[in-house]
């Protein structure tokens, strides 16, 4: 409760008498920059320029406005994941029953998916025949609360499981006239249709697969599937080449847990390419080490309560992944989320895992300088552009900054060019 209230009087005092060195001039550039005659006036816009090493606020500007964050939600999910589950994954909850296993999945989203290390489930699967499998740990339902319905065939919008597998996606690859499916379970639903569909389609309550070899481009190459208890046995039992059969019985008291892979390389690929699935999936397993059940809302109600309880503004959050519109957080919060991460990790560690202007992620293409100034997490859809991360200076320092857009009637890419004239301002002259 003390640093919380210290820090919303360091946001309300805004602190620019204690920075000398920075001109009432530049200052006064960068509120026209953002003010009533700028490009920013004609929507919902939230910027904060913060001193990482004084503590201080430099500049604000309608800090304290909600808005939907988008994929920075995932600074949020990122510094949930580094706190509690520290460097490995949670992958599952077993317990041997002669030569019966008993397994419940923890959330972990490696099994085949891209080229994640694999977990060794040969380590606990071997001397037993017979694999028996429970999802009754798991509370979160298979979509975000919020998410859009008809995002359901897009591979941003991927179903969430105890354990998934193929990163709940079907792989697509055209071969001559035709098109493989992987896992090869799903050839068999893959059926040929005369409408001028230009992708493969997927039958919104079911697995069936629709395909047009005339009208084909093959541009998606990924396809999220209906998830299904099942299903996944059947699978499972394909990759293990041992029996796996579902039987949703609840979590025993006497139990073991089984922590596959180094936990980066997962939370990179979710910073980096702004991965959806992965997010979804790491909350999930953060759930699951702090209660042996995923529920993403006890979690990240806990959250909020706990580790995240100095953040100025208590946020709406209620996904991983920064999906849904029903997300809301200020940018001051968001800018204190930066900070708590910059805390927990050394600088040039923290830097891995944000997206480089001109270099890498999702600002490979933007942002773009012979040194690279920006270092920030993108969060973008409809009517939404935000970017909150480190930007570094041309007078050497490195500042903590949440730049947060909604509500403009026009395509992302024009709000992105002028956020990136005002981010420029900052490198050469603060």
């Amino acid at each position: 409760m003390k640093k919380s209230i210290l820090f919303l009087l360091i946001l309300l005092v805004v602190g620019r008498a204690t920075f000398g060195q920075i001109s009432q001039q530049t200052l006064s550039k960068l509120e026209n920059s953002l003010g009533d005659q700028s490009f920013f006036n004609g929507h919902v816009t939230g910027f904060i320029l913060y001193d990482l090493e004084t503590k201080q606020v430099v500049f604000e500007k309608n800090s304290q406005l909600y808005q939907i964050p988008a994929s920075t939600t995932k600074l949020l999910t990122l510094y949930a994941a580094l706190v509690v589950l520290k460097d490995s994954t949670q992958t599952l909850r077993y317990q041997s029953a002669g030569d019966t296993l008993k397994i419940w999945g923890s959330g972990d989203p490696s099994w085949r998916y891209k080229n994640f290390s694999q977990p060794d489930f040969h380590k606990i699967i071997r001397n037993h025949s017979l694999v028996q499998f429970s999802d009754a740990n798991q509370v979160a339902s298979a979509y975000g609360y919020g998410w859009q319905w008809d995002d359901y065939y897009y591979d941003y919008a991927t179903e969430r499981s105890s354990l998934p597998i193929y990163g709940n996606m079907v792989e697509v690859s055209k071969i001559g006239d035709t098109i493989q499916l992987t896992p090869q379970i799903f050839q068999t639903k893959l059926q040929g249709t005369n409408k001028p569909i230009k992708e493969l389609e997927r039958d919104f309550h079911s697995n069936t697969f629709f395909f047009n070899a005339s009208t084909y481009l093959g541009k998606e190459k990924y396809i999220p599937f209906k998830t299904g208890s099942r299903l996944f046995v059947d699978i499972a039992s394909q990759e293990t080449r041992i029996p796996w059969i579902y039987k949703p019985d609840s979590l025993p008291l006497n139990h073991q847990e089984f922590r596959a892979n180094d936990l980066k390389p997962l939370l990179k690929e979710m910073m980096l390419i702004s991965d959806n699935f992965l997010a979804e999936q790491i909350l999930l397993m953060v759930s699951d080490k702090l209660f042996q059940t995923l529920d993403n809302e006890r979690t990240i109600d806990y959250l909020l309560k706990t580790n995240l309880s100095d953040l100025p503004d208590r946020p709406k959050w209620v996904d991983g992944s920064g999906l849904s519109r029903h997300n809301l957080i200020t940018p001051r919060s968001l800018v204190r989320v930066v900070e708590k991460l910059q805390e927990i990790l050394p600088e040039r560690q923290f830097e891995e895992y944000l997206a480089v202007g001109g270099i890498s992620g999702t600002l490979k293409n933007t942002f773009q300088a012979a040194t690279p100034y920006i270092f920030a997490k993108t969060g973008s859809m409809s009517h939404s552009y935000n970017l909150a991360g480190l930007v570094k200076t041309k007078s050497g320092k490195a500042y903590a900054f949440a730049f947060m857009n909604s509500n403009f009637p026009f395509p992302v890419s024009g709000v992105r060019k002028e956020v990136e004239k005002v981010m420029l301002q900052v490198r050469d002259h603060f």
